[in-house]
């Protein structure tokens, strides 16, 4: 899967620019920008703003909040002026994200504190791609950017909106900007950078339907993995989570996670959810390792950290993986990490529910009791 963060900012910043300077001599102060409370100018401002800001943040490798700077225009900056600063600051944020180690996040807070260089590309396109729509509407300009730049966006940090037959049209309803037949008008929204959770060898990468949908198709993922990977189990759970982000049914951080060894930044194996927890608060765990990455403890290190991460929340209670009856590595790998052989019952229950292999375990780690 080719990195292709820093050429969507270029294409994005590209296509803003030429639009703008067909208005350059209009009075972007005394319009608004579509359903914004700024005027077209502020938020032309606010494009260069974020995208500078998102330069630093990953340029400095921020870690804990934002790199403490701002950027300010001399006085007398007419629109083409502008205009210039928009593309020299995205010029910035192409350059932090190609020289960017894929490995490296930096601080942003929403949703789980953090984003790596595709998610800052991501969010600088979306700035770009959506007030520049703003100040088109408030101009009365025909705006609509290449389809391939909404779906970078949408598959980068909208994993949990279904897609629709136009991305372009998908973003504007999913960010409050327009409508979708069949689906409600959006009020609040935000966009959501996976989730990555550390072990003391690894990290799992939470991974996006863009990342997803080039594993199932016999592709890297972006990922640089160890001789003989991704073994076919990631690639089949990669297909799975696609699956369910084409049904609008995928919660990202219940889907399939890479697990990267740290001393290498090379990825060993793949792990996560065969879907969201039911209403018992159920979920069913999977894993697999390359073959070359085995016995060394990296699955029951990984599997230890995501149970716990899971667990902690108030939608999961209990968390179940099934291993054959002889496969004794993986029994031991599911033991290391908490779990225990269920119940006689529970198991029966467990496997006719499904229509399973009768010859399989159940194994299960609860978690905190319920309070009464």
């Amino acid at each position: 899967m080719r990195h292709m963060g820093g050429e969507r900012v270029d294409e994005a910043v590209a296509g803003a620019a030429a639009l703008l300077r067909t208005a350059v001599g209009r009075d972007w102060n005394e319009v608004k920008a579509g359903r914004l409370e700024w005027s077209c100018r502020e938020t032309a401002e606010h494009i260069a703003g974020d995208l500078i800001a998102y330069a630093g943040q990953l340029a400095g490798r921020a870690q804990s909040a934002y790199v403490p700077f701002d950027i300010t225009l001399d006085e007398g900056t007419d629109n083409a002026g502008l205009i210039q600063v928009i593309e020299a600051t995205g010029a910035l944020l192409t350059a932090a994200v190609r020289t960017a180690p894929p490995e490296v996040r930096a601080f942003h807070p929403y949703p789980f504190r953090s984003a790596n260089r595709e998610g800052f590309a991501a969010m600088g396109v979306a700035e770009v791609l959506l007030h520049t729509h703003d100040i088109a509407e408030g101009l009365g300009l025909t705006y609509e950017p290449p389809a391939e730049l909404p779906q970078f966006v949408l598959t980068t940090i909208f994993p949990h909106v279904q897609p629709g037959p136009d991305h372009w049209r998908t973003l504007l309803w999913a960010t409050g900007r327009g409508d979708l037949p069949g689906r409600s008008p959006v009020t609040e929204w935000r966009w959501r950078n996976n989730l990555v959770l550390p072990t003391d060898r690894l990290t799992l990468q939470g991974v996006t339907p863009a990342a997803a949908a080039d594993l199932s198709a016999g592709g890297d993922g972006g990922f640089a993995w160890v001789v003989g990977g991704p073994f076919e189990g990631t690639r089949e759970a990669a297909g799975m989570m696609l699956k369910a982000y084409e049904a609008g049914v995928h919660r990202p951080e219940f889907g399939l996670f890479v697990l990267v060894r740290r001393e290498d930044d090379l990825a060993v194996g793949g792990m996560g959810f065969h879907g969201i927890p039911d209403e018992e608060g159920r979920a069913e765990v999977g894993y697999d390792l390359v073959e070359g990455a085995r016995g060394r403890g990296y699955a029951s290190e990984a599997l230890r950290a995501l149970s716990e991460w899971a667990l902690a929340r108030d939608d999961v209670r209990l968390l179940c993986a099934t291993v054959e009856a002889d496969n004794l590595p993986s029994q031991g790998v599911v033991s290391r990490a908490g779990y225990v052989r269920a119940t006689v019952e529970e198991e029966r229950t467990a496997l006719e529910e499904r229509d399973m292999d009768q010859t399989l375990r159940l194994y299960v780690r609860r978690g905190r009791p319920t309070e009464a």
